[in-house]
Parts: C-alpha cells; sequence; structure tokens
C-alpha cells in the first residue's frame, strides 16, 4: 500500500515531469506527499593555516562569503520547493525537505526520515561517457534504496 510518496525534485524540466506524476499518483492513492531538494554545496570548508585553539590541530572555516553562497543556495532550494507545490500541489499538504550533500544519498536519507512507500524521481537520460562522469543519481537510489524507485523519464 502505498501511503507516503517522496518525490525528489531540482530545478529541471525532468523533475518537473517527474513532480507531476508523483502528484498524480499520490491523488489515486490518497497518499501523503514529500518533496525533496537536495543543495550540493557550491563550496565546501577550507583548512584553515591557523591552528584550533582547544584541539591544536587545523580548523575547518567558513568565511562570510560561503556563508552567503549557502544562504543563496537555500532560498533557490526554497523557490523550486514553494513553485512546485503551487503548480501541482493544489489543496493536498505537503511535507517539504532541503538537505545539503550528496544529492542520491540525500534522497534515501529523506525517504527514510519520511517514511515513504515510495520515492519518485525524474532521469536526465544520460548515456556514454556522461554517464560515466556524472554518474546517476537514479540509478544510485535504485540500487540504494530500501522502497520501490519510480524513475520517471521526460517524454518526448
Amino acid at each position: 500500500m502505498i501511503k507516503k510518496i517522496l518525490i525528489a525534485i531540482d530545478d529541471s524540466a525532468h523533475a518537473e515531469h517527474a513532480a507531476e506524476y508523483g502528484f498524480d499518483i499520490a491523488r489515486k492513492f490518497d497518499a501523503a506527499v514529500g518533496l525533496v531538494n537536495i543543495v550540493v554545496p557550491a563550496m565546501m570548508p577550507q583548512m584553515s593555516t591557523s591552528n584550533d585553539p582547544i584541539l591544536g590541530v587545523p580548523s575547518m572555516g567558513i568565511g562570510m562569503e560561503e556563508m552567503e553562497l549557502l544562504d543563496i543556495q537555500k532560498n533557490q532550494s526554497e523557490n523550486i520547493i514553494d513553485r512546485t507545490i503551487k503548480k501541482f500541489a493544489g489543496d493536498m499538504p505537503v511535507t517539504h525537505f532541503t538537505e545539503y550533500g550528496q544529492t542520491a544519498d540525500g534522497i534515501i536519507t529523506c525517504s527514510k526520515e519520511f517514511k515513504a512507500d515510495l520515492i519518485v524521481i525524474g532521469t536526465h537520460s544520460r548515456s556514454g561517457i556522461d554517464r560515466l562522469l556524472m554518474g546517476s543519481v537514479a540509478e544510485h537510489v535504485v540500487r540504494h534504496s530500501e522502497v520501490p524507485v519510480l524513475v520517471v523519464p521526460i517524454s518526448s
């Protein structure tokens, strides 16, 4: 029985198509919907040249520019989620998540937190060298998820 559906979204036509599909399934099963957008930090904290005064080891530092960039990414994520809710949810209540880190692992973590019965994800239909270099988020989610995953290709 499908009671909770987690829909993974980003700012692409592929994700929008998957979201539409996921919301349609949720309506048919009267299932709760969770939306997740993963923010992959554009910058990682740099090792400082100074030592931490307590531990005596180089410290990890996040400067003002990195904090501003993370804020921008967080705002973009919230806009993607809000836009998706307005476009597809209607009067359905939606739980939403913004996770930070690796996309596929973040989706899997959210599915566990949300206790999803199904994950819906779009695919960019990469192949060949592009897939080898970039990896496939959908493939990773399919291989590591503990619940069924519906991979929605974009229609031509």
